[in-house]
């Protein structure tokens, strides 16, 4: 059986074996791993901005998301569950991959961040704690997993009513395909060859339409571009490569 198309679980073993050869790198600026940590500034922006205004937060002391319980799937190395946490979260992380949570716990111990990491699935998670978060984000992790519909319905599962969900991810175009799949893994080498596969890329209304058929509702969506001149990336009105999309919860299904 082609396990990317396998209905029981949303793992693609070749992604999770791909990032696993790297795991010890997740926090070496200059790394394979380098374009998450340039991506990571404006991600954190449309986050905070997005979930301030969902749940009318006040930015007092610096911890805005005091009280709040994230999930953060795919988590990585912790690149966006360390910045979270100080902004008050109470953060879990969870990775298919066991030696990357290694290096996310290793992290977090040394910065001193209190941070629940678990080596797990989404869709194993959301069958033993459903509702149980506040916020769920999946950031450049569904164009990774084989089902993205079981996917879409796990992050419904596991954002209480009234909780939000954040999603990034690249679009399927013939400007991702040029500038997101051939520039980035055999121009610019950002990623290694083969980290993406252009054909598994949502376009926003396919994203849209998951969510909403999980029960979610799309609130907010923009694009992200990448800016050569400051060698950043920042919020865009083209979502033609990368976009993030915010999808909430009704209070009453």
């Amino acid at each position: 059986m082609n396990q990317k198309n396998a209905a029981a679980s949303t793992i693609d073993p070749e992604d999770v074996a791909r990032f696993s050869a790297v795991a010890a790198e997740w926090w070496d600026m200059q790394g394979p791993f380098a374009p998450l940590h340039k991506f990571t500034p404006v991600r954190l922006k449309l986050i905070r901005e997005w979930l301030s205004d969902h749940f009318g937060l006040p930015d007092s002391a610096g911890i805005p998301f005091d009280g709040l319980k994230l999930l953060d799937i795919g988590c990585g190395g912790g690149l966006i569950s360390e910045p979270l946490t100080r902004l008050g979260a109470s953060v879990t992380g969870i990775d298919a991959d066991a030696r990357t949570i290694g290096t996310a716990r290793l992290h977090a111990e040394q910065t001193g961040l209190d941070i629940n990491y678990r080596a797990c699935l989404a869709e194993e998670l959301a069958a033993e704690m459903p509702g149980a978060f506040d916020v769920v984000i999946a950031s450049e992790v569904i164009e990774h997993v084989a089902d993205p519909a079981l996917f879409a319905a796990s992050l419904a599962k596991l954002v209480r009513p009234g909780g939000a969900v954040f999603v990034t991810t690249l679009n399927r175009t013939m400007k991702s395909l040029l500038f997101g799949k051939f520039a980035a893994e055999y121009v610019l080498r950002w990623v290694p060859a083969g980290t993406h596969d252009w054909s598994q890329f949502l376009t926003p209304e396919e994203l849209g339409g998951l969510l909403s058929e999980a029960g979610l509702v799309p609130a907010e969506k923009t694009g992200i571009r990448f800016d050569p001149l400051g060698d950043s990336f920042e919020r865009s009105s083209d979502l033609g490569i990368n976009y993030a999309m915010l999808a909430v919860r009704p209070e009453t299904a």
